[in-house]
């Protein structure tokens, strides 16, 4: 029998890691072929992308990226991938996302106790996660972290029972050429 797994992808981390090797275009990502590979075969139970969602305050920028985080919504549903919203908060002026990281470590304890995973892969590179890591590891799960070797968490490396970090080319092939 294959082995069930979920995918968990924390948007922001992963758009700025995607930014970082100048690959930032998500519209043109294919969601479904980055989860196969990911997956090796795997049963992918489910797929979420986590993001804060864009309120609109009546300014220009805002209004941009509401549009922008509409297609992207639209591109996800197209691949099948699940989503869920966090928040954004405004402070000084710069907004921080809030939210993602408690939903994505509480669905990662669901997927662990309610038996609906035999793997849970993690592509974030956040260590405030590592609770929730541990707990889903006494369930007996595997939790296998997606990085990227450009920067990968070394710590997210060793709270995790796996690890798989891709370079740049592991990542173009996902990326539509238009």
């Amino acid at each position: 029998m294959k082995q069930k797994c979920i995918i968990l992808i924390d948007g922001s981390n992963f758009y700025y890691k995607l930014r970082d090797l100048n690959l930032h275009n998500l519209l043109s990502f294919d969601f479904t072929k980055f989860s196969s590979h990911i997956a090796r075969s795997k049963n992918v139970v489910s797929a979420c992308y986590y993001i804060g969602r864009i309120k609109q305050d009546g300014s220009e920028k805002t209004g941009k990226l509401f549009n922008s985080q509409q297609k992207l919504l639209g591109s996800l549903r197209k691949h099948k991938i699940l989503y869920q919203f966090g928040y954004l908060l405004k402070s000084d002026g710069i907004y921080h996302e809030k939210g993602v990281d408690v939903q994505i470590a509480v669905d990662m304890l669901v997927a662990a106790y309610e038996n609906l995973a035999d793997r849970i892969i993690l592509v974030s590179s956040d260590t405030d996660l590592a609770p929730a890591i541990k707990k889903a590891k006494e369930k007996r799960k595997i939790v296998e972290y997606i990085g990227f070797s450009h920067n990968p968490s070394v710590a997210m490396v060793s709270f995790c029972s796996e690890s798989t970090l891709l370079k740049k080319e592991d990542i173009e092939q996902f990326i539509t050429k238009s």
